[in-house]
């Protein structure tokens, strides 16, 4: 049997285990955190991407036989790509994390558990272990805000667990709903089964739309979907740097993640009747979460709403529901997570270094932080979508996809569908990203220095190396793209296909 997508999953649990053992919590958390990304890079030098063979590394082992629930793990480009997401943002985080006065083995348990429970999330083919893989992730979550997070601290978690645990729930209907809208004897938890049975036509038109509509609001609730979103940037803004780089960056792509593995390869018809419905929850994201972005006074809840409003551009890729779009979404999820990632760690070394996060109370400290202004300025230009950077790469695809799903009827006169007038309307918030971000850079970096920060000093190796990984990363995939885009292509295909055909 293939072990190593178990091994990727048993690294940080095992490492967890240490941790809440005490033994050198750090220490054993960065060196798990390198193993998994230095398998993860070997899985991508191993993966054979014009293989015939849709997912590779299979492995299974049956948990309940009578309803053919096994412990099946798989991966194609897709899910490939977000395991090496979730195993650098992992380590970059560990080597963020701050000092930790009391509770540290529990902290970086929590931190490997939320990476464990990602990973196993996308490597997983078996419907009930994708949804409990999620479920561990978010446990700790709740616990770092509400133990080791900021401010209103147990507000935020309260908040987040409540609305999290809604989403879920409402998920784990409309799994049930799906599960049961296969005709008895095809029930199965497996979802290369459940594919083919889709394609066969197992599952009823009808049945569709009210159990996509049941996913849309739970993975949208998870993801933060408008107007499902207003638990993140509290929790963003409360959470512990490295909490924050996991989920913004890494765990909250479950959602999305899971719309392009389950819903739209299931349920291709539920998925285009809904669609003008996404187009209007999507523009909610990109703008009025927008313009409130551009109303905040605080670095961190600029970047939790700004989390939020990019979340907009991957729905209308997903909407685009064409190969084009749907590529860049899945494109933004790498490109995203990365960008957010950097932000959060820098927002989190700001915050350590003056015990603020206001504008009014900042500036000036590119004179006395220099590395940090420019990291902060790489990953804010990636964020608006700069050439360079695999996030221009990812809108370029999305928007194309978008508008051209159909073509514009020019002889009587310039006719737009409605995905094509709401695409427009994306493209606005490309202009309110760069308001707000350019905004907080001169708030934060540019103006007089204020007295109490003139002792500072810059960023030491320990903060750099992380933060140059990931900017370079997105470097690397925004000017060579096609490096991802040729393994994400064949995973998306057959959805793609099937919604043509309806």
């Amino acid at each position: 049997m293939n072990a190593v997508l178990y091994l990727l999953i048993l690294i940080p649990v095992v490492a967890a285990a240490a941790c809440l053992l005490n033994f050198a919590p750090r220490r054993v958390s960065l060196i798990a955190s390198a193993a998994n990304l230095a398998l993860s890079l070997w899985l991508l030098s191993s993966f054979q991407a014009g293989s015939t063979e849709r997912f590779q590394f299979l492995a299974s082992f049956d948990v309940v036989t009578a309803l053919d629930l096994k412990m099946l793990v798989g991966i194609d480009g897709l899910g490939l790509m977000m395991v090496l997401l979730a195993t650098i943002v992992t380590l970059c985080a560990v080597q963020l994390a701050p000092r930790v006065e009391s509770g540290e083995g529990g902290f970086y348990a929590c931190l490997l558990f939320i990476s464990a429970g990602c990973i196993g999330a996308f490597v997983s083919l078996d419907l009930f272990f994708f949804y409990a893989f999620h479920e561990l992730a978010l446990i700790p979550t709740f616990l770092l805000i509400g133990i080791w997070g900021h401010g209103e601290r147990v507000a935020a978690a309260w908040k987040i667990t409540i609305y999290l645990a809604i989403g879920s729930f409402v998920l784990l209907l409309g799994f049930i709903a799906l599960y049961l809208a296969v005709p008895a004897a095809d029930r199965t938890f497996d979802l290369i089964k459940l594919q083919a049975l889709a394609a066969a036509g197992k599952i009823s038109a009808g049945a569709q739309k009210p159990i996509f509509l049941l996913m849309l609001v739970g993975f949208g609730t998870l993801i933060s979907l408008f107007p499902f979103h207003t638990w993140a940037p509290p929790g963003y803004a409360a959470a512990p740097t490295p909490a924050a780089m996991l989920h913004a960056g890494v765990l909250k792509k479950f959602g999305l993640f899971g719309l392009l593995r389950v819903a739209y390869p299931l349920l291709p018809v539920g998925a285009a009747e809904c669609n003008n419905l996404l187009l209007l929850l999507l523009l909610g994201n990109i703008l009025y979460v927008g313009l409130v972005t551009i109303a905040q006074k605080r670095l961190d809840l600029t970047l939790g709403y700004s989390s939020v409003m990019h979340m907009g551009y991957i729905f209308l890729g997903l909407a685009s529901m064409n190969i084009i779009g749907q590529t860049g979404a899945a494109l933004m999820l790498f490109a995203h997570g990365l960008s957010v990632a950097a932000l959060f760690a820098i927002m989190g070394e700001i915050r350590s270094r003056t015990g603020t996060t206001n504008f009014d109370e900042l500036g000036g400290l590119a004179k006395t932080s220099p590395f940090l202004a420019l990291a902060f300025g790489m990953a804010m230009f990636a964020s608006i979508g700069l050439p360079g950077f695999a996030n221009f790469a990812a809108e370029v695809l999305v928007f194309f996809g978008a508008f051209g799903r159909d073509a514009v009827n020019i002889k009587s006169g310039l006719s737009f569908t409605f995905i094509q007038w709401a695409t427009i309307g994306a493209l606005w918030g490309v202009v309110i990203s760069s308001v707000y971000m350019l905004r907080a850079y001169r708030h934060v970096f540019f103006g007089p220095l204020p007295d109490k920060f003139r002792e500072q000093t810059d960023a030491g190796i320990g903060t750099r190396w992380p933060l140059v990984v990931l900017l370079g990363c997105l470097m690397i995939v925004g000017f060579y793209p096609s490096a991802l885009v040729n393994l994400i292509k064949p995973s998306l295909a057959p959805a793609i296909a099937r919604v043509a055909q309806k």
